[in-house]
């Protein structure tokens, strides 16, 4: 066994990318602080093929070197849009019929294990802040709270772990239901 040089990984081009057929994935960041995690959200989203992103609240947006550190050119690929309040976007998705998924610990919630997205859907996956988590509001007004067990001494994951870890999930649930 060798390892792949980039040449040999049949990478998508940015055209081909904008292009390709999108997962039914929105990705929403609440107030998030650090760019290197923007940056790594971003670049999960490119390796997904999440249709968007937005940065809501206190999240930078691209241009941002500590931005493009983690992003890698996914800030030119993956489509996004800054909205100041995440309440105001939540419900406006949800007049779409989007399903919002708050990604928190909160009573009730359904562990990542046990959710099954369901076809024709598209869903919103709303991470929070660093250290407050998603705002209690759009906790409020989310379809399902989604949580990803865990069985350690910590009970949290950095927000870019915790978003490839959802963003894959999703993806390969709603790409087994679909062949």
């Amino acid at each position: 066994m060798r390892k792949l040089k980039n040449n040999e990984l049949k990478r998508l081009s940015v055209d081909g990318f904008k292009a390709a057929k999108k997962v039914p994935i929105i990705i929403i960041l609440d107030n998030i602080r650090s760019l290197n995690n923007i940056g790594s959200v971003f670049r999960t989203s490119d390796a997904f093929l999440v249709e968007k992103i937005y940065l809501c609240g206190i999240t930078a947006t691209p241009p941002h070197k500590d931005i493009h550190k983690t992003a890698l050119g996914s800030t030119e690929t993956v489509e996004w849009e800054y909205v100041e309040n995440t309440l105001d976007l939540v419900k406006k998705l949800k007049a779409k019929n989007v399903k919002i998924c708050a990604i928190e610990q909160a009573d009730n919630a359904t562990m990542l294990n046990d959710f099954t997205p369901k076809e024709h859907t598209k869903y919103a996956l709303v991470f929070g802040n660093e250290v407050k988590g998603v705002a209690q509001d759009v906790v409020s007004a989310s379809d399902v709270v989604i949580e990803i067990p865990q069985f350690g001494t910590k009970h949290s994951l950095n927000i870019s772990v915790s978003c490839g870890v959802i963003v894959w999930d999703v993806f390969n649930k709603l790409k087994t239901s679909n062949t």
